[in-house]
């Protein structure tokens, strides 16, 4: 129930199955496979870890599941997420909470951990366009911001096969999920 998403009905495996399966950047991608959203989740929560230096299993599970949603909504471009406007946004962020919350979280992380992951999520988006996505370094400063203190050898942007992300997103999930026991 895309309007009022029930917790009872999100599954890890399902997240886990449908963002290794939603191409990111439209699948306009350099590589053999598509980009998929789980693979970038992984680096967001990589590159959270290094803006936080250890962060705790909490906040990488934010990050982690910060693009959940798309497992059941796909992944839409940024401009036509402005198009759509505010019922795009509310439909996503109802799923947002219902995946936190079976998942163990609250429903929505604290201001601080919100912002860092957005940023980690901007570094990631700048690395993948440069690597992946054809843009040279003037545009993707242009429309993400030119990282300080991150290079683009810190990730490993090749794109992985289905198979491999998904197995790689739900050990990573189980690995914080056991943090937190």
């Amino acid at each position: 129930d895309l309007l009022d998403p029930s917790p009872l009905d999100v599954e890890l495996g399902d997240i886990a199955h449908g963002l290794a399966r939603v191409a990111r950047w439209n699948g306009q991608t350099n590589g053999e496979h598509a980009f998929s959203v789980a693979q970038h989740s992984l680096l967001v929560d990589q590159a959270l870890q290094m803006l936080m230096k250890h962060p705790d299993p909490k906040s990488s599970l934010y990050a982690l599941m910060h693009d959940a949603p798309e497992y059941v909504i796909g992944d839409m471009i940024s401009p036509f997420k402005s198009v759509v406007g505010g019922a795009y946004k509310e439909v996503e962020d109802r799923l947002q909470r219902a995946i936190h919350i079976r998942l163990g979280l609250a429903p929505d992380p604290d201001e601080k951990i919100r912002k860092l992951i957005k940023k980690a999520d901007r570094i990631m988006a700048y690395f993948e366009a440069i690597a992946l996505a054809g843009f040279d370094y003037d545009e993707a400063n242009k429309l993400f911001g030119r990282p300080s203190g991150f290079t683009i050898d810190m990730f490993e942007l090749s794109p992985l096969p289905t198979s491999e992300a998904q197995s790689l997103f739900i050990h990573r999930f189980e690995e914080l999920r056991a943090k937190l026991d």
